[in-house]
């Protein structure tokens, strides 16, 4: 029998093959969070559900959203196109329609 080592997110259970993917999904929700908590605080009206998701869409694209504020704000407009789930555009519609 074979061991093979797991690491497990303790945000939602997802599990790794490795510590660092594991650490670095571990810090995408975690500036999700943070992303949502800001929205919630500052967007008036707007709901838990639709910050939780335009939070995680900040986060998954935090180096695109970087670049964008140092002058490249084209950036933001290749977000999504290339590797799109479904959750991803509605929320991206959301951000529009914000």
């Amino acid at each position: 029998m074979t061991v093979v080592a797991m690491w497990k997110c303790d945000r939602d259970d997802s599990m790794f093959d490795n510590k660092k993917e594991a650490d670095a999904y571990d810090k995408m929700l975690m500036l999700a969070e943070h992303f949502a908590a800001f929205l919630e605080k500052h967007a008036e009206g707007i709901s838990e559900q639709d910050a939780e998701n335009i939070g995680l869409l900040l986060s998954k694209n935090k180096d695109q959203l970087v670049a964008a504020c140092k002058g490249k704000p084209e950036l933001l407009i290749a977000i999504g196109s290339d590797t799109e789930t479904e959750e991803e555009p509605k929320v991206a519609s959301l951000v529009t329609n914000a």
